[in-house]
């Protein structure tokens, strides 16, 4: 499968670019604004991947609806009228959309909605999240997803750590903590803390393959896909009847 590799300077487009060989894939394109990559990707093109930055996002997903390839999304932090672009090709073509690729993630966010679900309202439920003293932001895209997913209700009130008199810790909070430092690539722990006892889910990368091998995964999930917007609970058939 020939795949056009979106943001194919930044660390994730490298990683994929390396992989695609391996994963079954041939580079199409190599998208970038840095110098010395391809500026767009056209006819050759069956498949996209794109982790790129969001203002690039309503013409790339633009231009693969016109090729009818199906689009696998990663960037993060679009606009609504970006949002609503993505929406309109999925119209046309599959778009699978995910903040996060592993596969390994996506099965802890079902495993959070569960034991969320099974476990009630009696449990207080805290994460902690820890990645390299260069990322910029806090907190992770996939610690928030994980409480989205916790929050089983609806009614949550997230918070970000905690600092001075806070007084008790009230009822139908969700806590997220962010740890910086070192070269970690991402662990996330969602913990539910009972009375009389704790249950602690873990997820710990070490290494980005496993972010972009999902995201080739999801591509060839999603070719000769009807159109519509899919996520990773759908490429891993998590929303199958059991």
């Amino acid at each position: 499968m020939k795949v056009a590799i979106l943001g194919a300077a930044g660390r994730m487009g490298r990683m994929l670019c390396e992989m695609a060989s391996s994963q079954g894939c041939e580079i199409a394109a190599k998208v970038d604004v840095v110098p010395g990559f391809d500026a767009g990707f056209g006819p050759g093109a069956e498949g996209v991947i794109d982790f790129s930055h969001h203002s690039a996002v309503p013409g790339a997903v633009a231009k693969a609806a016109e090729l009818s390839v199906p689009y696998v999304l990663g960037t993060t932090g679009l606009s609504e009228d970006e949002q609503k672009c993505v929406d309109e090709a999925a119209a046309k073509i599959p778009v699978v959309q995910s903040g996060n690729y592993s596969l390994g993630v996506n099965v802890l966010l079902d495993l959070v909605r569960r034991a969320a679900e099974a476990l009630g309202p009696g449990y207080d439920i805290e994460i902690a999240e820890m990645h390299h003293r260069r990322k910029k932001d806090a907190p992770s895209g996939t610690a928030l997803m994980l409480a989205k997913a916790a929050d089983v209700s609806g009614g949550a009130a997230f918070v970000n750590g905690r600092c001075g008199e806070t007084g008790e810790r009230p009822r139908g909070e969700i806590a997220i903590h962010a740890l910086r430092g070192g070269g970690v690539i991402g662990d996330h722990t969602v913990v539910f803390a009972g009375e009389r006892e704790r249950v602690e889910l873990v997820h710990r990368a070490q290494s980005r393959e496993a972010f972009a091998e999902g995201a080739f995964r999801a591509l060839f999930w999603a070719k000769g896909r009807k159109p519509g917007l899919y996520s990773m609970r759908d490429v891993l058939g998590l929303d199958a009847p059991r």
